[in-house]
């Protein structure tokens, strides 16, 4: 039986996360949320405490499935700094015209936008995943760098925080309406940035 109610918790859970991905916290009313699961309000309570418990549990799944993923996409690289570029590429595809909404935004960015100055709890929920995310880059880039694939000396910290200003930038460029060869042009742009830190042998 523990079994079976972690699986259908679970499943609630990427039900939600689905749900406030496309809708936003704001955007999505208990009734919604009570469709989407397929649940009673009583038993949403019960399994997660309230609306703000359950979209903080989405919000922090929703992270480590795309930590999980920038993982699975990298072991496929023999250079970080490759990776990482296409990586940015990858970004500009998912976020372009043509994706069906959620893909296309990005929860993390679209809660920090909505939440900044609404939601002080969530808000500093979603600044301490981006500062994780942060340095999970900055860790990549320092990998990068014993590797001798940067330049010797390069600040690490400070271009991690530069990569996660500049795709933050293209997700939230991504959701004007554009064209998406100008998505992908920005994501090329980001690309060769990162070339002028690459170690020349």
């Amino acid at each position: 039986m523990a079994r079976s109610a972690r699986y259908d918790r679970q499943t609630a859970l990427a039900k939600a996360m689905n749900l406030f991905w496309e809708k936003g916290y704001s955007g999505s009313s208990m009734k919604q949320i009570e469709h989407a699961l397929d649940m009673r309000p009583g038993s949403i309570y019960a399994t997660f405490g309230s609306k703000d418990r359950l979209f903080g549990e989405a919000l922090t799944a929703y992270a480590e499935q795309g930590g999980e993923e920038l993982r699975q996409h990298l072991a496929g690289y023999s250079s970080v700094l490759d990776g990482l570029q296409d990586y940015l590429r990858q970004i500009a595809v998912q976020s372009s015209p043509g994706n069906e909404a959620p893909a296309r935004a990005c929860m993390i960015v679209k809660t920090l936008l909505e939440a900044s100055n609404t939601n002080a709890a969530i808000a500093d929920q979603v600044n301490a995943i981006l500062g994780r995310i942060e340095v999970s880059f900055r860790e990549l880039l320092e990998q990068a760098r014993s590797r001798g694939e940067l330049i010797p000396g390069t600040d690490c910290a400070r271009l991690a925080r530069f990569l996660q200003a500049q795709i933050i930038g293209l997700r939230s460029f991504a959701q004007r309406d554009t064209r998406a060869e100008h998505i992908t042009d920005l994501a090329e742009d980001m690309a060769a940035i990162l070339d002028q830190y690459r170690a020349r042998h």
